[in-house]
């Protein structure tokens, strides 16, 4: 799968990974992705966005196995 510049390789071949794993991929206009995902109307897929503690700004997907991509920007103050 890919979006603009970053590129995943997804595997369905055993041992390459357990359901339930977590990717974190950097974004450089988190806001920009998170309407975009949520102009798409998906009925079981409306991420929230997230301000954390460390100073990033964050939306998290999983998939129907359960793994979680979660997309990351750096907050500038």
């Amino acid at each position: 799968m890919s979006k603009d510049e970053c590129l995943i390789h997804l595997s369905e071949h055993y041992g390459d990974s357990t359901p339930g794993a977590a990717g974190r991929i950097e974004t450089s206009d988190i806001d920009a992705f998170h309407r975009e995902l949520i102009d798409k109307n998906y009925k079981y897929a409306r991420p929230g966005i997230q301000d954390q503690p460390w100073g990033t700004r964050e939306v998290s997907v999983k998939d129907p196995f359960g793994n979680r991509l979660t997309f990351t920007n750096a907050i500038h103050t």
